[in-house]
């Protein structure tokens, strides 16, 4: 598969159907929504995220999210912030509490467009949440304010903290992308 290019979200190798589409719909809101790095509900916009793996690459920190009371990556809102790599950096040092963490790679590690259910201040919209992929170096991880509590979870584990697809995918993704990018 070749790789693609996005202004202010980066580099992508789409390697399945799933990944292509993906891809294909971030690229078209993108071009077509002037406020994608915005925060409008009405329109939905582009999110940050990052897989944040352990020294030893056999865990990922996971942040028990207040709002939905689901286990998730880190990550957040670009807030009219048109570089996603930054936040997606920016979101792991403020919710992790980690001192140093360094990107494995500059290549787009997953793109997850999802829904975020309706609350009493946002409507449903979509999120356009493209991942990186990063590594812990330094530091003791403390939950941030947004947050129940965060975990190392062990790859192989995964499957006991949570259900989500847009987690899971780390399990069968990190392995190949490793050997292509890092």
């Amino acid at each position: 598969m070749s790789s693609s290019v996005l202004t202010g979200i980066g580099c992508y190798s789409p390697k399945t159907a799933r990944d292509r589409g993906m891809w294909q719909r971030l690229k078209e809101f993108c071009a077509g929504e002037p406020q994608a790095f915005g925060r409008n509900p009405e329109t939905g916009h582009v999110t940050g995220s990052a897989f944040v793996l352990s020294p030893d690459m056999q865990c990922v920190l996971l942040t028990h999210h207040k709002k939905l009371n689901r286990w998730f990556q880190l990550g957040g809102h670009c807030d009219g912030i048109a570089d996603v790599p930054f936040v997606a950096l920016k979101e792991a040092y403020e919710e992790s509490g980690l001192q140093r963490i360094s990107p494995l790679s500059a290549q787009v590690f997953d793109v997850d467009i999802h829904e975020i259910p309706a609350n009493t201040r946002d409507c449903a919209h979509l999120h356009y949440d493209v991942r990186y992929l990063f590594q812990a170096e330094a530091g003791e991880i403390a939950p941030s304010d947004e947050s129940h509590a965060l975990a190392w979870v062990p790859l192989t584990q995964l499957e006991e903290v949570t259900d989500s697809p847009g987690v899971l995918v780390l399990r069968d993704k990190l392995e190949p992308f490793l050997q292509c990018h890092c």
